[in-house]
């Protein structure tokens, strides 16, 4: 059975094939996970809260999704940080996948991203915690997602 590319009303892709935890397709008709909606106005604090529940709950997938959402909808003096944020997500889900090499190269890309905003972090983020997490050795560990808030000042 031939399957059309979904596309929203503005006729970009989407994709409504079902998918697994990590966010690989499913073949038509097999029972999926809930994916995070799109397209969900969130403030920052409400997308950083939702990313690292997502996280914590090994859905680096979904976290990525929250956070492409904010990087779509953030300033312009914002948007290298969340892309850079939704890249450690996309990190960690190759590595969950089993990909090392695309996950080394989205983790440093997304530390590269995240770094400039190390002197004066917005929102609470653990810039500084994030680049050395992602630029560490062991940073493939999907047991141990980073923090994105540093503890409360």
């Amino acid at each position: 059975m031939d399957h059309p590319r979904d596309r929203d009303a503005e006729g970009r892709a989407r994709n409504a094939r079902p998918r697994d935890a990590l966010g690989r397709p499913l073949p038509h008709g097999a029972q999926g996970e809930e994916r995070a909606p799109e397209g969900v106005p969130r403030t920052p604090d409400e997308a950083l809260a939702e990313a690292q529940r997502l996280l914590d709950a090994g859905r680096p997938f979904h976290a990525h999704e929250v956070l492409e959402d904010a990087w779509r909808s953030a300033p312009e003096r914002e948007r290298q940080l969340w892309r850079g944020l939704a890249q450690l997500a996309v990190g960690l889900t190759h590595a969950a996948r089993g990909n090392a090499r695309g996950a080394a190269r989205l983790l440093e890309r997304g530390a590269g991203n995240v770094a400039p905003y190390a002197d004066a972090p917005p929102h609470g983020l653990d810039v500084a915690g994030l680049v050395a997490w992602a630029t560490e050795p062991a940073r493939a560990d999907v047991a141990a997602p980073p923090r994105l808030r540093g503890p409360a000042r």
